[in-house]
């Protein structure tokens, strides 16, 4: 049996601990609320959203999470990354374009935070009305099947085409049963159909490709509605780390007054916070 020393409570050993105490009295004890110091990369689109997210950067950094962004370029890459563990977080979708990932993919990832709503239109730079779109017209819509069918709805609130009965909202051209002014609807990438404006009649462009394609409020004649709207993106992370310390601060660094007014400056209008 190992013989204990007994603790002798000295004069020094009592100064120490009370120049410990005041110590902690001075700087304080580690708030609870904090989270611990921790790094994370969280994909995003490459353009606007890189200014907005900076100031998600600075505003994480105060509560102790060093957010690292990953830029993309192309709707595929963010959630394969984040499937792989290449990123902790992504910041780029719908609800309907994820749940389509997880059907094709099996994507094991959950939404955990609203960032903002961006309503979908129809452009064009050769007519001011709907109304003055002739038979026969080119209208470009985006090919991925949440966007397509997102489009197509568009096109029906305007009454250019009719949607068969019972479609949901992953409806593709196969499911148009009236098309009155037989229009001729060409599916294209989300990336390249603002870009592709000066070659067809018309346009539905989500906002973001819109702005990047040089296109503004004055190029659009139709939008769809903003309220009860199921398109508001969010940011997402594998399923299991939802509940995870750092996700609450992540998402917490997003929904806030700085960052609502840099999105509000950087969009203009054209998108719209969603929290």
């Amino acid at each position: 049996m190992t013989k204990q020393t007994p603790f002798t409570f000295t004069r020094r050993g009592f100064s120490a601990l009370a120049a410990s105490a005041i110590a902690l009295l001075a700087f304080g004890t580690p708030s609870l609320g904090h989270a611990e110091d921790k790094s994370i990369k969280v994909g995003i689109m490459s353009g606007e959203d890189e200014d907005v997210w900076r100031v998600v950067v600075a505003e994480a950094a105060k509560q102790g999470l060093k957010i690292e962004t990953i830029t993309f370029n192309d709707y595929t890459q963010p959630n394969e990354a984040l499937e792989r563990g290449e990123i902790d977080a992504n910041a780029f979708q719908h609800k309907p374009y994820l749940d389509n990932q997880i059907a094709q993919h099996g994507y094991k990832i959950v939404p955990v935070g609203f960032t903002g709503v961006w309503p979908i239109g129809l452009y064009t730079q050769k007519y001011k009305a709907v109304a003055e779109l002739p038979e026969g017209a080119v209208v470009g819509v985006p090919n991925d099947p949440s966007n397509e069918g997102r489009a197509l709805r568009v096109l029906q609130n305007e009454g250019l085409i009719k949607l068969k009965d019972g479609t949901g909202i992953l409806a593709t051209i196969a499911d148009i049963v009236e098309n009155p002014k037989k229009l001729e609807i060409k599916e294209l990438d989300a990336g390249v159909v603002g870009r592709a404006i000066t070659d067809l009649d018309a346009a539905i462009v989500n906002t973001d490709w819109a702005l990047k394609s040089g296109l503004s409020a004055a190029d659009r004649i139709a939008q769809e509605p903003v309220a009860d709207n199921p398109y508001r993106n969010f940011i997402a992370v594998k399923a299991g780390s939802e509940n995870e310390a750092w996700v609450k601060t992540l998402v917490s660094s997003y929904q806030n007054d700085t960052v609502k007014a840099e999105f509000d400056r950087v969009y203009k209008g054209t998108g719209i916070s969603a929290y």
